[in-house]
């Protein structure tokens, strides 16, 4: 299909031929939405451009992985900005646990109850995307996996990954945003 063509299709139909395997189509998806969720993601963190980055791509991250669990009687305008804001949620959460516990309001609990939630089908789903995201960060050159792994698997802050690899903070930003785009150009070509 040309890519002219894709630009007319409903989001309905961009996700089926993306559920089919058809990157074009998640692309133009993700073109479609990518301006509106960094907006959404700019405005919550304070105007804070690196971490409105790191959100609108973690939540097309999850877009990505989370596709087949979409469902259509909801649009998916209202799909992706409930993930992004679920991501936000996430983003503050691990923002308050680094947070000593002497500085939370009182009236706060560092502990949240975990709700699993999943179906057994979900949970199958889920580890299937675990492989298929595994396989992607081995395609990672080491630098750029080594990166992903310490801020997204360890969640350690610019600031901890400059300091573990003796790193100026600026170009762990610059290595963790060219991972980031590298691991959805192949989570997009999967």
């Amino acid at each position: 299909m040309e890519l002219e063509k894709y630009i007319i299709l409903s989001d309905a139909q961009l996700v089926t031929f993306a559920l089919d395997g058809d990157s074009v189509a998640f692309e133009t998806l993700f073109m479609r939405y990518r301006e509106g969720i960094y907006n959404l993601c700019l405005q919550r963190t304070g105007g804070n451009v690196d971490d409105a980055s790191d959100l609108m791509q973690e939540t097309f991250v999850k877009v990505y992985v989370n596709l087949e669990k979409y469902d259509s009687k909801f649009t998916f305008g209202q799909w992706i900005y409930t993930i992004a804001r679920n991501n936000f949620i996430d983003y503050v959460r691990r923002r308050r646990d680094d947070l000593s516990i002497d500085s939370l309001p009182r009236n706060s609990s560092p502990f949240a109850p975990v709700d699993s939630g999943e179906t057994p089908e979900e949970r199958i789903i889920s580890a299937q995307h675990t492989v298929q995201l595994e396989r992607c960060m081995a395609a990672l050159p080491e630098k750029y996996r080594q990166m992903v792994e310490l801020r997204f698997v360890k969640e350690y802050s610019y600031e901890e990954i400059a300091l573990k690899l003796d790193l100026p903070i600026g170009t762990v930003k610059t290595h963790i945003h060219r991972a980031r785009e590298r691991l959805c150009k192949l989570i997009a070509n999967q």
